[in-house]
């Protein structure tokens, strides 16, 4: 076989690897062959229109150079290895293999067990997380059909859609899907929905025609975007109308498919704030671990003690002070989290995800069925009779109570018939609400506002001329019930007016036309399309009964024009307050859509994204094409709209705004949007509209597509984050209070105040349900006012770094202050002694928990009773400690002796002091707090 220009193209579009760069600049078959004609296109890749490969020996030579029409992904290897990966990655847990190891060979083994344990459910549930994650790339392959129609030399199968080579010819028909991309060579009124691919829900008309270039020279290098390719049929959509056939031009990986498939696999997820965070904390305790060996040792060598017995305590106290517990608590709490969320219409599928909501400071939002409804409606009405100019348009929102009755002159009656009668949606009793076209069913539900029926029941309509993107209109031939033949179109009102001499007035009568009327129309409609709107013009023509000719376009002249309607898809009720609460939070939110500048502004207008200068605030999807990414980044603050976007666009601006650090979520639902929603720190789904695709790629799936779910979303990661800071001062703070205390007694050769058993009822405290319970703290919903904190933000601010060191100080000096009183009083170290210093140090602990609750607000502000899981976790504590001193078995155990009710209350007042010092902390903040905002109130 002579070499066929078509084997090069594919050779240079195929690679092994991919970056996310090339994966997008990479060329598609598609693309090239959008703009040729069949003939070309037919020859090129050496087949037969009507016949499809004439010869078995070149299918096979192609199925050898192209392989199977199949998705795959490179194997990652076996699964054990990529588990014990993971054990290597942590700062944090590499500290904790460590302080195990140690605690083991130093015969600490419940230590060392309690510490594997902690590794081992961490690990996991993050390896279950990632393993999930890239279920994605599976999700790819059930959009492909297992069998199509095929024609091979002249004779038609049906076979898998896997054998399918570049040059096989396919038929396909309604409720077919396309099994490769293909190049469309007939084409009868068909439509194919390709929502799964671009995220818009419209079935696109497809024709034969080829694509002409040169309108898109200046624009994006020649590039054709993918929802304009009008005689291409890609794998995977969906075909709702009409028949054709056409000629394979790309399988595999170099579908459209392909191409989203490779962004996706050359993605990798980038870590979340907590994750990074929490790596840094590790490193931080790891340097911390080996100051204080150091300090100690060389203390210990100075007193003359030998070096293996100071490296022993060194080592203890070290490992003693790292909170092995700290990633079970962040865990649990993160899981509670998305329990919490899932109530709350937010599915998150992937635990470190929850927190990473709380930092976000863009959200990038579909406009379609996320800020809108998602829902068609009408809402403004014009006839021409009747209303006489733009200035009175008819507000159905505006209308009182809906009563439209009054409002229902002949003509504005006329269009609404014509509009239900020119109108193929149908009515469901399965699904109780109408399917079809959105505008169709947008005319329909309008009727019932004006009291009117569907009246195509009283017809019987004998013809019909489809819509389709080339004539722009319906039209429909049907016979009334008195006899009469007529025909109804609807459609842009450019080719109405076209092709209108009269129009309908008031008195249902037909006037002629002049030119002063034709402008009145025009500037009406261009009135309705400046409100965002999409307009469509309605018109009638009374022809012969007894014609049986089929009708034509030439058939559609000398119309009588009806009327304008006026259809949008409004915002979703609740998403202007809680835009406005996440501006109040310093969220950016950029909207993107695919519609007009027009419809983009005047719906971000309505729900509050502000639009202060629409040249700056809106960038258009033409523009983005010939930005480079450092462009973008430079710019992308001043923007809230991108309009005329496609969902590749997505990917760059994600890269953009993560290259100026910012914490990006994304929403999205098609297939397109796939590397986006990966890409991004949090990709949002949509679970009503959203493909699997798209599901699985995301970090979150909203369960009822609506823009306000994620601002609850947001709420819960901030308090989360909150949660997560307040445990772990309670955590550290006891921490370095018992590594303090230890190390101090041994610096002042002073006996050890605590004995083993009673650090290891300590330890189980500080890592316990006291410090769990802080976890599930209720969100306090002013976190919302608060900015987003930043990527590079460490968990350990200078503020909770100071809140712990001040809790520890008071711990330590009220532990030791009492250690030292009852040792003096004696002269020697007793079963009292020890007792006393135990439970002072448990007493402060419950009281360090109690105001490690909130940060700023007093706990009577936050409510005793506001968490009942703290306040059982506490009491089962001091019951604990109850236990240990007064029951003889556990005494026998923790080696103390009973103290009196005087006892208990001395210390019950020395360890209460850490909670009203911390008390005193929060009423200076809010004080300072107070004045600061008079302050700048004043100025």
């Amino acid at each position: 076989m002579s070499e066929n220009p078509f084997d090069s193209y594919l050779d240079r579009d195929r690679a092994q690897e991919l970056s996310t760069e090339d994966a997008l600049s990479k060329p598609q078959p598609s693309l090239e062959f959008c703009t040729l004609s069949v003939e070309e296109s037919v020859h090129n890749l050496g087949t037969d229109a009507f016949k499809g490969l004439p010869s078995q020996s070149d299918i096979k030579q192609r199925r050898e150079q192209y392989g199977n029409n199949e998705i795959c992904s490179d194997e990652e290897g076996p699964l054990w290895k990529r588990f014990l990966s993971m054990f290597v990655g942590d700062p944090l847990i590499l500290l904790l293999i460590g302080s195990s190891l140690i605690s083991f060979f130093m015969g600490n083994i419940d230590d060392a067990v309690s510490i594997t344990l902690a590794i081992v459910i961490v690990v996991t549930v993050g390896f279950v997380q990632e393993y999930r994650s890239e279920k994605s790339l599976e999700a790819l392959n059930r959009l492909v059909p297992d069998q199509c129609r095929l024609i091979r030399c002249g004779q038609e199968s049906k076979v898998l859609a896997s054998v399918l080579v570049p040059g096989d010819l396919v038929r396909f028909g309604v409720g077919d899907r396309i099994p490769a991309d293909l190049r469309i060579v007939e084409a009868v009124d068909l439509s194919i929905e390709e929502s799964n691919l671009t995220g818009e829900n419209e079935p696109v008309h497809k024709s034969a025609s080829p694509v002409d270039k040169e309108l898109y020279q200046e624009n994006a290098g020649s590039i054709v975007p993918i929802s304009e390719r009008s005689c291409i049929a890609f794998m995977g959509t969906l075909v709702r109308e009409g028949h054709g056939r056409g000629i394979v031009v790309g399988t595999a990986k170099n579908t459209a498919f392909g191409k989203v498939f490779e962004m996706m696999n050359s993605i990798e997820k980038p870590k979340t704030p907590l994750q990074s965070a929490m790596d840094k904390l590790g490193k931080d305790l790891s340097y911390m671990s080996f100051v204080v060996i150091g300090i100690i040792c060389l203390i210990g060598v100075i007193q003359g003690r030998s070096w293996l017995e100071m490296f022993q305590i060194s080592v203890s106290l070290a490992v003693a002070a790292i909170p092995e517990g700290l990633p079970i608590i962040v865990t649990v709490t993160l899981a509670l989290g998305v329990l919490r969320m899932a109530k709350r219409r937010a599915i998150i599928r992937r635990l470190p995800s929850v927190e990473t909501l709380g930092s976000v400071n863009v959200i990038c939002s579909d406009k379609t069925g996320t800020l809108t409804a998602n829902h068609m409606t009408v809402s403004k009405v014009w006839s021409l009779g009747s209303m006489s100019n733009k200035s009175n348009i008819l507000n159905l929102e505006k209308s009182a109570n809906g009563n439209l009755k009054k409002h229902l002159t002949d003509d504005v009656k006329a269009t609404l018939r014509i509009g239900s009668i020119c109108n193929n949606s149908t009515y469901s009793h399965e699904h109780v609400k109408f399917l079809g076209n959105p505008t169709d069913i947008a005319i329909l539900e309008v009727l019932r506002k004006f009291g009117l029926e569907d009246e195509r029941q009283l017809v019987a309509r004998t013809d019909e001329i489809s819509f389709n993107s080339k004539r722009k209109f319906m039209a429909v031939r049907v016979k009334e019930s008195n006899g009469r033949a007529m025909i109804y179109v609807k459609g842009a009102y450019e080719k109405i007016l076209e092709k209108a001499t009269h129009f309908v007035s008031s008195e249902n009568k037909s006037i002629k036309l002049d030119d002063s009327l034709r402008r009145v129309i025009s500037d009406t409609a261009d009135s309705l399309a400046s409100d965002g709107l999409r307009t469509l013009a309605f018109a009638r023509l009374e022809v012969p009964s007894n014609s049986s000719q089929k009708l034509g376009e030439d058939d559609i002249k000398g119309l009588a024009f009806a009327g304008l309607l006026g259809m949008n898809d409004p915002p979703r009720p609740s998403v202007k307050a809680a835009v406005e609460r996440l501006s109040e939070g310093s969220v950016h939110i950029i909207m993107i859509t695919g519609d007009a500048e027009n419809t983009a502004v005047n719906i971000a207008r309505q729900i509050g994204i502000p639009i202060l200068n629409p040249e700056t605030a809106v960038l258009s999807g033409d523009k983005l094409d010939d930005m480079s990414e450092d462009q973008l980044a430079s710019i992308i603050d001043h923007v809230n709209i991108f309009a005329r976007a496609t969902p590749e666009h997505k990917l760059n601006i994600v890269k953009a705004l993560q290259k100026r650090g910012d914490i990006v979520a994304m929403t999205g639902d098609g297939v397109n949007d796939a590397p986006a929603l990966k890409l991004a720190d949090i990709g949002v789904s949509m679970g009503k509209m959203g493909t699997d695709v798209a599901k699985e790629a995301s970090d979150m799936v909203l369960t009822d597509d609506d823009f306000s779910t994620i601002l609850t979303a947001i709420e819960e990661g901030k308090g989360i984050f909150n949660n997560i800071q307040n445990f772990l001062t309670f955590q550290l703070s006891t921490s370095v209070a018992a590594l303090s205390l230890v190390a101090i007694s041994t610096a002042l050769k002073l006996p050890n105040p605590l004995n083993a058993m009673q650090i290891l009822w300590i330890n189980i405290l500080m890592d316990g349900p006291p410090a769990q319970s802080l976890g599930v703290e209720p969100v306090d919903h002013e976190v919302m006012k608060k900015p987003p904190r930043k990527r590079t933000d460490a968990i350990l601010t200078k503020d909770v770094f100071k809140r712990l060191l001040q809790s520890a100080a008071f711990i330590i000096a009220g532990t030791i202050y009492v250690f030292i009183k009852e040792m003096t009083e004696d002269g020697e170290i007793t079963a009292r002694d020890t007792t006393m210093t135990f439970t002072c140090f448990v007493f402060f602990d419950m009281f360090n928990a109690l105001s490690c609750r909130h940060s700023t607000k007093s706990i009577f502000e936050v409510g005793i009773f506001a968490n009942n899981m703290f306040n059982y976790a506490v009491g089962f504590s001091l019951l604990g400690q109850v236990c240990a001193i007064y029951m003889p078995f556990f005494q026998r155990i923790f080696k103390t002796e009973r103290l009196s009710l005087g006892d208990l209350f001395f210390l019950f007042t020395i360890s209460s002091t850490v909670f009203i010092a911390d008390e005193l902390r929060k009423l200076y903040y809010r004080k300072k707090r107070a004045n600061d905002s008079y302050y700048y109130s004043a100025v």
